[in-house]
């Protein structure tokens, strides 16, 4: 394999996203202490590319500029607006930035006569490859979703989105619920949302659901405890919440009947503008109706539509080795067609 340095060393990423991507499908959280590091490797690399063109004089060094600019004044702003949106989590967000400073410019590797990438593009900003690849490799997720509710004999209009699974087997899930009291929605309650409301009831699914009616008034909550930022795990501060703390932060005994007469007053069902009251950081942009309609859901079927989601880390980390081995698909097929 013969590269410059500077690409060979880019290569060590390469583990270091396949780590983040299975562990983002496991727990669906990524240490923010990740990502420091990344940045300024790929800071470091660039300076020492732009070194070796100083002082940009000549056609390579003029085109280096460009590319970097594009990728770092455009695909790195592109992964914070999409977080601002709401298209990206935190994590996502982050990981893109770190691909726009680390892989500003194609690199070249040749393997055995071949060089890779196979497939470059006129812009030449290997960011922007990555990018549009995991893209593509995104938009084939729902197909594969509606090919295993096939598989499994469940063809509906929501096979796409969503699949149904066990209402017993949320805790151990990610994602959020597809339906409401009326049917399939996309605004359903999102699943690290119900564990916080369940761990600051200090309830477990099957609690809730032996005694629904009990759980629904709200005069029922007594002593409340740290919802924590609502993890299949308990750990330190991640993208997904807030520091949560090892002792419970409890309320007492006076001041939760006290909170639960005022609650009943004013008619809160399951106690769940109480809840969103008593955490100081938000529930995943869960609002008190989604909340209760959401374990209105939980407390009475036995199965419900989950829409899994994919973490864009995952794709992101496929998109990474495509780009590097075959390069930019979508370049590819508009070549193909006659359209670059």
């Amino acid at each position: 394999m013969f590269a410059t340095l500077p690409d060979l060393l880019r290569l060590l990423v390469v583990p270091v996203f396949a780590w983040a991507a299975i562990r983002d499908v496991r727990t669906r959280r990524l240490p923010n202490r990740l990502w420091p590091p990344l940045y300024l490797f790929g800071g470091l690399l660039l300076v020492w590319e732009a070194v070796s063109l100083w002082p940009f004089a000549g056609f390579d060094g003029r085109v280096f500029l460009v590319r970097a600019a594009i990728s770092l004044l455009f695909v790195a702003p592109l992964g914070y607006a999409f977080w601002y949106l709401g298209a990206f989590g935190g994590a996502d967000a982050k990981a893109m930035i770190a691909l726009a400073v680390l892989f500003p410019t194609f690199p070249a590797y040749e393997v055995g006569g071949v060089v890779l990438p196979l497939v470059d593009t006129d812009v030449g900003v290997f960011s922007l490859t990555i990018l549009t690849n995991t893209v593509l490799l995104g938009l084939a997720y729902p197909v594969g979703l509606a090919a295993l509710n096939l598989v499994r004999g469940e063809a509906s209009r929501s096979m796409f989105f969503a699949r149904p699974v066990a209402t017993d087997s949320l805790p151990d899930r990610h994602g959020r619920l597809f339906e409401d009291p009326d049917g399939p929605t996309r605004s359903g309650l999102d699943l690290d949302a119900l564990r916080m409301y369940l761990r600051w009831r200090g309830f477990t699914l099957a609690e809730l659901r032996a005694i629904p009616d009990d759980c629904r008034d709200p005069d029922s909550v007594g002593e409340t405890f740290n919802p924590t930022d609502g993890g299949t795990h308990v750990g330190p501060r991640t993208d997904g919440g807030r520091a949560v703390d090892a002792e419970a932060d409890s309320t007492s005994d006076a001041e939760a009947a006290e909170g639960a007469a005022g609650d009943r007053d004013l008619g809160d069902p399951w106690a769940a503008e109480r809840f969103l009251d008593d955490i100081d950081h938000g529930a995943y942009g869960t609002d008190a109706a989604t909340l209760r309609d959401g374990l209105d859901v939980v407390a009475r079927a036995d199965r419900v539509l989950v829409s899994p989601g994919m973490p864009f880390v995952v794709p992101m980390a496929v998109g990474l080795v495509v780009s590097l081995t075959f390069g930019d698909a979508l370049f590819a097929v508009l070549g193909a067609v006659g359209l670059v």
